[in-house]
């Protein structure tokens, strides 16, 4: 299972794509990633759908989708490739799923069993909520993030509270001519903390940790 996430360097993943696209909490910065986008980026983008594969999608983010790419016009690309594919929705909402092709996922062991048979990868987009409950399953195999080069200070996170901490290992990195960083990194067990002391602490550094710990 691979996600793909568009975050600036504060890690807000909100409405990368236009000003409607999701102004949940008041969120003024819709269509933030446009101004970086080149061929490098779009490179990056059909890499990442590149067929077979179908869709994880949260609620929001399935409705984001459902009303825009199904309207668009076949083209050998996004598109096209949007409208073959299976989308899987996780959601405990019964509104219907009127996209073509949408199946609904009751929860992470449905989508456990969906990801244990024989079938395309499933490759995420949106859908903040999601990745918490898939670090904590063990059921994300690989995440690629395009960090562009702003700061939101506002707006979802592509790793909010709740999210386990963990490793990753780097695979790819590249730089577009925008700035963008783009890195695919794949998870690599548990942290593993040092320390890059390298004498005995000083009575200073003693009591300096006698009085954090007092604070709390």
């Amino acid at each position: 299972m691979e996600r793909g996430a568009f975050v600036s360097l504060d890690g807000v993943m909100q409405a990368p794509g236009g000003p409607e696209e999701d102004p949940t909490g008041d969120f003024e910065y819709g269509g933030w990633l446009s101004q970086f986008f080149d061929e490098a980026l779009g490179n990056q983008i059909d890499t990442l759908f590149t067929p077979p594969f179908d869709l994880l999608l949260g609620r929001k983010t399935y409705e984001i989708f459902a009303a825009h790419w199904p309207f668009i016009p076949e083209d050998g690309g996004i598109a096209t490739l949007f409208r073959k594919a299976g989308k899987y929705v996780l959601t405990g909402s019964d509104a219907p799923l009127e996209w073509e092709g949408s199946q609904r996922l009751a929860d992470l062991d449905a989508l456990a069993a969906l990801k244990a048979e024989d079938g395309p990868d499933l490759v995420i987009q949106g859908s903040s909520t999601l990745y918490p409950q898939l670090l904590e399953r063990g059921l994300l195999d690989r995440i690629v993030t395009m960090t562009a080069p702003l700061v939101l200070g506002t707006g979802k996170r592509l790793f909010g509270e709740g999210a386990p901490a963990g490793a990753f290992k780097l695979i790819e990195h590249r730089l577009t001519s925008t700035g963008v960083s783009m890195a695919t990194y794949e998870p690599a067990g548990e942290i593993e903390p040092g320390s890059f002391a390298a004498q005995e602490p000083s009575e200073r550094e003693l009591a300096r940790r006698e009085r954090m710990k007092a604070e709390g």
